[in-house]
């Protein structure tokens, strides 16, 4: 019996094999769930969905999570094929600022604004339609990914950590009018993950070194990320809102580690 069995849902955000939602995706339906996949129309062309569709028998409701009338039209057809759902996930973000290599201190307050739209108030979007819609039952459970950004500046991360800050605090103003429904949603602040979206932010690679060396666990993967997805998910953890709960091998506990002072001794050493 797997730990979604009799569940249905929806997933934003997969682009192709390396995204974080792909790998949730593959994970839910193991565990027995039932879900729509769906990304920006733009991501037809750019990735991968039709192949994770097929694999995990699921359909494509594809749609803008920034426009009002496309997620309305998403989660009436989602309401149509499944009934009301017992699960969101939402993976989704895009630094335009950070891909385009403007600092923080010069940004474009146009692509600024879009950041911040794309990878925070799409979660409250995604949220409101699916309680406008009754498209989602209660005792249900919504899950957006994070990354410790949000608490701490990574000078290269700019723009992506205030969109995460925000994302956060949606999560936990949603989550005290969603719990009157038993409706829980959390935030996992996850590690560095090699994806294509982690790939557009200049020093990733860095960004990854530094905190593989700092965790006492290594990195957490998008495998595992997805595993602890599904246990917030399921029933198991139907106590559990409001939260950003930490999935990075222990980084965010981390004040320095001996691995790192001893490559920080021998770098400081040939200078």
């Amino acid at each position: 019996m797997g730990l979604l069995d009799g569940k249905t849902g929806i997933i934003f955000g997969a682009l192709n094999d390396e995204s974080i939602a792909w790998a949730v995706a593959e994970a839910a339906k193991r565990e027995g769930a039932d879900f729509v996949l769906s990304n920006a129309p733009v991501a037809r062309r750019l990735g991968s969905l039709d192949e994770l569709a097929e694999s995990t028998g699921s359909s494509i409701i594809w749609a803008d999570a920034t426009s009002d009338e496309e997620l309305a039209d998403l989660f009436e057809q989602v309401k149509d094929e499944h009934g009301p759902i017992d699960f969101i996930v939402h993976s989704i973000g895009m630094g335009v600022n950070v891909r385009k290599d403007v600092p923080y201190e010069d940004l474009n307050y146009n692509w600024y604004q879009k950041t911040l739209d794309i990878s925070a108030v799409s979660l409250h979007r995604i949220v409101h339609h699916a309680l406008d819609q009754d498209a989602i039952s209660d005792g249900g459970s919504i899950v957006a990914m994070s990354y410790i950004g949000a608490q701490r500046i990574f000078s290269k991360y700019s723009e992506m950590g205030d969109a995460k800050a925000l994302l956060e605090s949606i999560v936990r103003a949603f989550g005290y009018r969603l719990g009157k429904r038993d409706i829980r949603i959390n935030a996992i602040s996850q590690s560095p993950t090699k994806t294509t979206a982690g790939s557009g932010i200049d020093g990733f690679d860095a960004m990854y070194e530094f905190a593989e060396r700092v965790s006492p666990l290594g990195n957490a993967s998008a495998e595992s990320c997805a595993d602890y997805t599904v246990t917030l998910l399921s029933d198991y953890t139907r106590m559990v809102t409001m939260q950003t709960l930490y999935h990075d091998g222990g980084f965010s506990s981390m004040g320095i580690s001996d691995q790192l002072v001893e490559a920080m001794e021998d770098s400081f050493g040939n200078e």
